[in-house]
């Protein structure tokens, strides 16, 4: 990854501090987005010796003008842009029934609208440099789970945003794939609002739901990232794929 430029959002925690790890460490520039900044530069300050670098960028992506912003200072910067990966993303519970309008409208304003207006924004500077894109998606995107509405919606949504657009962009030479991972160990679902006690329950579950008997890592959906958007997947694009231990071949239990 060696003179590739990446945008990684949600850069501080989770999948998309994982990513920004892994491109840095196989030689990328990576601008990584989040709203933390303490967290942000711990990990720069992680990778001083790695071959490539991250460059914190605070920002919040549902906001249009700071998207606007991470797009133009990363071209001011460093020329070109061959990578997008949202990775930023949220959850909150609520069934059809008491899903609030406001957590509603937070989830897909940050799971789909950030990640459709970010792709399209970038979309000139990948077709100079024939670039890929990467949305984190869900395996709530390809199955449906009781009491995460909102979250299942939008996830579905980020699938066919990510098939539609990769049509539109083939053209260019532009590649949109997606990852769906099941339950991964992050932050998603303590910032959703599990306490401790609620998310260890959680994960000790995933050895049930799951076939291959446990929680995944943020690393191993970072490895997959990496691979979609190296040269060895040069003919992939509008792909959806499963990471979630065999989670999506289930039925309710």
């Amino acid at each position: 990854m060696n003179n590739k430029v990446a945008i990684v959002t949600g850069a501080s925690s989770g999948i998309g501090r994982a990513t920004a790890r892994l491109f840095a460490e196989k030689g990328a520039t990576v601008v990584g987005v989040g709203r933390n900044e303490k967290e942000l530069y711990a990990v720069r300050d992680e990778l001083k010796d790695a071959a490539g670098s991250i460059r914190p960028h605070l920002g919040d992506v549902l906001e249009t003008s700071q998207l606007d912003r991470i797009v133009n200072e990363t071209v001011d910067s460093f020329g070109q842009i061959d990578i997008l990966v949202n990775a930023a993303g949220i959850l909150k519970g609520g069934s059809i029934e008491d899903c609030s309008l406001s957590d509603w409208d937070k989830q897909m304003h940050l799971n789909v609208r950030s990640v459709f207006y970010l792709m399209q924004k970038c979309i000139p500077h990948l077709e100079a440099t024939k670039g890929s894109i990467v949305n984190v998606s869900s395996v709530t995107g390809t199955r449906a789970f009781p009491g995460v509405l909102a979250y299942c919606v939008s996830k579905a949504a980020v699938d066919q945003l990510t098939r539609c657009a990769a049509l539109d962009l083939a053209p260019k030479g532009i590649r949109v794939n997606a990852v769906n991972p099941g339950v991964v160990v992050t932050n998603l679902h303590k910032r959703g609002g599990m306490d401790d006690e609620a998310y260890e329950k959680f994960l000790e579950r995933t050895k049930e739901t799951h076939p291959l008997g446990r929680a995944g890592k943020a690393e191993e959906i970072a490895e997959l990232i990496q691979f979609l958007v190296s040269d060895k997947a040069d003919w992939i694009t509008g792909a959806t794929y499963a990471i979630d231990g065999g989670r999506a071949e289930t039925c309710a239990r």
